[in-house]
């Protein structure tokens, strides 16, 4: 029974992993011209500065997912260091002092740049927020990620013993849903906040996720061998 949902399940996943793949492709125009004016800063006159409070509040949600985190193992907290710096240097360039896009703009800068119309517009925390079309699939992949992470956690936390890895709920259909779900996280910043800093860290975490990843199941190899069967019969991630 759970081998036949498997199959009619993941085929469905992965084909929505291929069309949120072919997304910016199809709209490739539309994300040249962002990844253009947020790397050259010729978006500066959109940029957000000086919102101390923001860059707080953004901070403190998102380091927040790291605290009540539950893996099959108890992760280190230097694992969780680096995601740590990349949302408090993230969120500092984002709302406080975006240092990438002001320097960039010192070289770059072009009266004649049009930039991207914003297809969704919102008040908070006090301040406007304005999403062009990158910026709002990039939303839309870190929600998945936010949900595939929570989910991972209820998951784990309602079903785990000891010596027994969690192979029920989500975990019937990814291995490693809670690891996917921060990379599709890292992923959205990096595609609706293209800098310097997302550019560098973007490829180190996610290197670093399947490195834990790895990580994990040869421990869990070791402590149950049955293990193995659980690797053959469901997928790395999706």
């Amino acid at each position: 029974m759970i081998n036949q949902k498997i199959k009619i399940i993941n085929p469905i996943l992965r084909l929505l992993l291929l069309i949120i793949i072919i997304f910016p492709i199809y709209y490739y125009h539309e994300f040249y011209e962002h990844f253009y004016v947020y790397l050259t800063g010729n978006v500066i006159s959109r940029v957000i500065t000086q919102e101390w409070h923001v860059v707080l509040i953004s901070i403190v949600l998102f380091c927040a997912f790291l605290i009540p985190l539950s893996y099959r193992r108890r992760a280190p907290w230097m694992e969780y260091g680096l995601v740590g710096a990349f949302f408090v240097s993230l969120f500092i360039e984002m709302y406080g002092i975006p240092l990438t896009i002001l320097f960039a703009a010192k070289y770059f800068l072009a009266s004649d740049v049009i930039l991207p119309d914003n297809v969704v517009g919102f008040h908070l925390f006090g301040v406007g927020f304005g999403m062009d079309l990158p910026m709002a699939y990039a939303a839309v992949i870190m929600a998945i990620g936010m949900i595939l992470i929570i989910w991972g956690w209820v998951t784990l936390y309602f079903n785990i013993k000891k010596d027994q890895p969690v192979t029920v709920g989500i975990y019937q259909y990814s291995r490693h849903p809670q690891y996917l779900g921060f990379i599709l996280i890292v992923l959205g910043w990096f595609i609706g906040w293209p800098t310097i800093l997302t550019i560098i860290f973007t490829p180190i975490l996610i290197y670093k996720y399947i490195t834990v990843c790895r990580t994990e199941e040869a421990e869990l190899l070791k402590q149950n061998p049955q293990y193995q069967q659980y690797i053959h019969s469901t997928p790395f991630f999706v």
